[in-house]
């Protein structure tokens, strides 16, 4: 993080955020009061493409001759570094119990962030020089830190009732992308709509969850899209889709369509079910489809299904795609990791000319001329690096095989909170191009 100078600037060149912390009641209840008022963080002008944010936080101890605490991490997604071995903290305000530190983000960024204050018992470890070594240890400390992290109590921006557990908040620039859909997220669900079940399947031989809501009142149910989205359970437990769902539908800004939303298990199911696989695409077909078509009718054609997903599910959503076209002619993948199983696009970004690409990248480009054609929307973040990189990739190989592709790029990292706009976004594109 960039942190504010200890100088006065020129006059008429100071932000809001660094007058306040200039001002000699710096700290004092009042100014805290006023503060509150305003949220956090504050929203300075920088320059004719990016804005300085600058967050604050109130010690509850007091400033550092009461307080125990040595450094309060701000862990902003796309901004802050997480691998690192000393990652950005807030700077105190001596004197006081303010906590402060600012960043200069593009006008159009979105990002999750958390706050974690920690004591002197909390502070990293003497790391190893071996390198691996030393990466395992850091994400081991790293990960110790989640129970102490928080969100910003200052923040006003709503995430909706799914959110209010976790210790997350939402920054954004003036000019960050329309997410006011998610507004709907605190309304309540026709509960009616929705059916929850459970899917035994033989092929894979799992058990898991599976949410099947109805949006809308069609003229013929037979003949509705289906919408399958892949890691059903964070659109569920952590972000109230279906209520953004069901009033985007009642506005007409959706049309009448079948949501089927499937639980990933946990992650090594999904580590081992997403990438590329085969069986799980073929149970899903055979087993599940079947199964959720009984309960609620659906058109059978891939020109009317929607399949979407977001990082591994971004990559396995194309991959149901490419193979099996006449059930998912429609495709979303949201920062795909098409990098894989190259890992070291991961963890050896600077070296990425040289490696070999994702293997769906290359499936992509040996497409033969008779294969079918899909349209495909493709996001991906300007603050993900690796996985921008191959999802440029991507949607080169797609064109250049005469796939319908779309990419856009948006300014934030891999970040849900990015996510959820773009796929209430992309996925009312891919239906309103249904005919």
């Amino acid at each position: 993080m960039e942190f504010l100078p200890e100088k006065r600037p020129e006059q008429g060149h100071e932000g809001l955020a660094a007058h306040w912390l200039r001002e000699a009641a710096a700290g004092q209840p009042a100014w805290w009061q006023k503060v509150a008022a305003h949220g956090t963080p504050v929203v300075d002008a920088h320059d004719e493409q990016h804005v300085r944010m600058t967050w604050l936080w109130r010690d509850p101890a007091g400033d550092e001759r009461l307080s125990p605490i040595c450094r309060v991490y701000a862990d902003i997604n796309g901004i802050t570094d997480h691998h690192s071995t000393s990652p950005s903290s807030l700077k105190r305000l001596p004197g006081t119990d303010v906590w402060y530190g600012a960043a200069v983000v593009d006008r159009r960024w979105r990002g999750s962030y958390s706050l974690i204050p920690i004591t002197a018992r909390d502070l990293p470890p003497v790391f190893s020089d071996d390198e691996t070594l030393r990466d395992r240890q850091q994400r081991a400390w790293w990960v110790s830190l989640f129970p102490l992290a928080i969100a910003d109590p200052l923040n006003r921006t709503s995430l909706g009732p799914a959110y209010r557990p976790r210790a997350v908040s939402l920054a954004q620039g003036p000019d960050a992308d329309d997410q006011s859909a998610w507004q709907a997220a605190d309304r309540p669900l026709d509960e009616a709509r929705l059916q929850l079940f459970h899917w035994h399947s033989e092929r894979l031989g799992t058990r898991r969850r599976v949410w099947l809501y109805a949006g809308g009142e069609a003229a013929d149910n037979a003949n509705r899209p289906l919408v399958l989205l892949l890691d059903g359970q964070n659109w569920i437990e952590r972000h109230a889709l279906l209520p953004v769902i069901e009033n985007e539908t009642a506005k007409g800004h959706l049309p009448p369509a079948c949501w089927l939303l499937i639980d990933a298990i946990d992650g090594e199911h999904r580590e081992n079910e997403l990438p590329c696989n085969a069986a799980f695409w073929q149970a899903v077909i055979d087993e599940l489809l079947p199964q959720a078509q009984r309960r609620e009718p659906f058109s059978e054609e891939g020109a009317r299904t929607v399949v979407a997903g977001q990082s591994y599910g971004g990559l396995a959503a194309l991959y149901a795609g490419l193979h099996w076209p006449e059930r998912f002619g429609h495709v979303l993948s949201q920062s795909g990791s098409f990098w894989w199983p190259t890992v070291q696009f991961v963890t050896q970004f600077e070296k990425r000319h040289e490696l070999e690409e994702g293997w769906l990248i290359r499936q992509v480009r040996q497409r033969g001329a008779t294969a079918p054609t899909l349209t495909v929307i493709q996001q991906a973040g300007d603050r993900e690096a690796d996985i921008e990189f191959v999802n440029r990739q991507m949607h080169q190989a797609l064109t250049a095989a005469g796939h319908r592709a779309d990419y856009r790029v948006y300014s934030g990292g891999h970040d849900a909170l990015c996510w959820r706009g773009g796929l209430v976004d992309g996925v009312r594109r891919l239906l309103s191009a249904m005919k």
